[in-house]
C-alpha cells in the first residue's frame, strides 16, 4: 500500500469524523478488497472498506458482446469490478428487503472507500466448525435466499443514496464466460488435461443448452457468493434477518439455482449430500419457483456449471496468481460435480470429462 493510498483514507475517514477510531486490519479473501475494523472512542465498532479502483471496467447496461470482449472479463462475467457504488446500492436494496447486509455510513465511490455497520464475527463457516447445529443455519440461509428470491426487484438499485446502478441479467455470455474458465486453466494446473480444439468445440456445444435455460430462467435477484463463508449468524434480530450478507456487490438478476447451487456446493466446507437433499427440498417446499421451472434438472445444470467455473477460477489463482491454498478446495469441488453428474440429463458432459480430465487430475 503507497503512502499516498494511506493519506487518502486517513482523510477519508476525517471527513466521516471517524479519524479518532482505532484500526486493526482484518483478513482478506481473493478479491483486490481489504478490510480494517475500527474502534471508536465511545466503544462502537465499524468496517472500513478499500476497494482501490484496480480492476477492469464493469458491463455497462447496453454493452452488446463485442463491446464486452472488448472491455474485458469483469464486462464479460457482468462482475462488478469492485465498485464501491455497487456495494452500496445492493446493500440498501437488501436491507429493504428486510435481509441483514451492512449499513453503509459514508462511502467515496471515486476512491473506493466505504465505511459501513460492522455485522460482527459470527461467520457460519466457523460457527459450523465449531460444532454448531447445522440444520438450524442451514435452514435459516434457505430462508434467506426465499425472502431475497421473492422480493421485486428494479432494473437500477441505490437510488435513495444518490446511485444509479444496474442490475444486470446473468445471461448466457456471462455464464459461458464462467464455465470456460476450466478448459483454459485447469491443464495449466494439472498436465494429465488434455484438450485440444475439437474437444474445446464439444465442450461449448455441451453447455449451449444449459446456458439458455439459464438465461431464460434469470428471474431473481442473485446475491451470486451466496455461502457459510459470507453468511453472518445474528440470533438478536428475527426470520431471515438473522442472516448477515456480505461480499454480494456482484448480484445480478439470475436463475434462482445459482445462489441454492452457491449454499449446497460450499468450496470451504463439505456440505453432506443427506443435508444437501434436505435443504434443497426445504427450499423447493418454501419457493414459489418450485412449480415454475424443472428446478431440480436445473439446480444439477446450473449446478455443474457453477462448479467447472470455480474449479477453473481455483486453478487460475494457483498457477496465475500464486495462491496456493486454493488447490485443496479442488477435491470438493469435483466430489460435489460428480453428484451434479450423476443427473441422466448431463451424461454427454460426464463422458466429455472422463475422456479430458482423468481420474488423477481430479484431486
Amino acid at each position: 500500500m503507497t503512502a499516498e493510498r494511506d493519506a487518502l483514507k486517513d482523510a477519508f475517514l476525517r471527513g466521516a469524523g471517524l479519524g479518532e477510531a482505532r484500526r486493526a486490519p482484518l483478513a482478506g479473501d481473493a478479491s483486490t478488497r481489504s478490510y480494517e475494523r475500527l474502534f471508536l472512542p465511545d466503544g462502537s465498532r465499524r468496517i472500513f472498506m478499500d476497494q482501490p479502483p484496480v480492476e477492469s471496467a464493469a458491463c455497462p447496461a447496453e454493452a452488446d458482446a463485442q463491446t464486452r470482449r472488448a472491455l474485458g472479463y469483469n464486462a464479460l462475467a457482468r462482475l462488478a469490478a469492485g465498485r464501491v457504488d455497487a456495494f452500496v446500492a445492493v446493500a440498501g436494496w437488501l436491507n429493504r428487503a428486510g435481509l441483514s447486509a451492512p449499513r453503509i455510513e459514508a462511502f467515496d465511490v471515486d476512491q473506493g472507500l466505504a465505511v459501513m455497520e460492522d455485522l460482527g464475527d459470527n461467520l457460519f463457516g466457523p460457527r459450523l466448525a465449531a460444532g454448531a447445529d447445522e440444520a438450524q443455519l442451514y435452514e435459516a440461509a434457505i430462508d434467506a435466499l426465499v425472502r431475497m428470491q421473492s422480493t421485486p426487484v428494479p432494473e437500477r438499485l441505490g437510488a435513495e443514496a444518490g446511485l444509479d446502478w444496474p442490475l444486470l441479467t446473468y445471461d448466457a455470455l456471462a455464464l459461458q464466460t464462467g464455465a470456460d474458465i476450466l478448459p483454459e486453466w485447469l491443464p495449466a494446473l494439472r498436465p494429465q488435461v488434455r484438450i485440444d480444439a475439437a474437444a474445446l468445440s464439444d465442450w461449448e456445444a455441451l453447455w449451449r443448452p444449459i446456458l439458455a435455460r439459464g438465461e431464460a430462467g434469470a428471474s431473481v435477484f442473485c446475491h451470486r457468493d451466496y455461502h457459510a463463508e459470507n453468511l453472518i449468524w445474528l440470533p438478536d434480530r428475527e426470520g431471515p434477518a438473522r442472516v448477515g450478507m456480505v461480499d454480494f456487490q456482484d448480484a445480478v438478476l439470475a436463475h434462482p439455482a445459482w445462489d441454492v447451487s452457491m449454499l449446497l456446493h460450499d468450496a470451504r466446507r463439505d456440505v453432506s449430500p443427506a443435508l444437501s437433499e434436505r435443504m434443497l427440498q426445504l427450499y423447493l417446499d418454501r419457493s414459489r419457483y418450485a412449480g415454475d421451472l424443472p428446478f431440480v434438472a436445473d439446480f444439477h445444470a446450473l449446478g455443474a456449471l457453477n462448479i467447472c467455473r470455480i474449479i477453473g477460477v481455483f486453478a487460475r489463482l494457483v498457477r496465475r496468481d500464486g495462491r496456493p491454498k486454493y488447490e485443496a478446495f479442488l477435491p470438493r469441488m469435483w466430489a460435489y460435480l460428480d453428484r451434479c453428474l450423476a443427473d441422466p440429463g448431463l451424461a454427454d458432459l460426464r463422458v466429455w470429462l472422463d475422456a479430458c480430465v482423468p481420474a488423477e487430475a481430479r484431486r
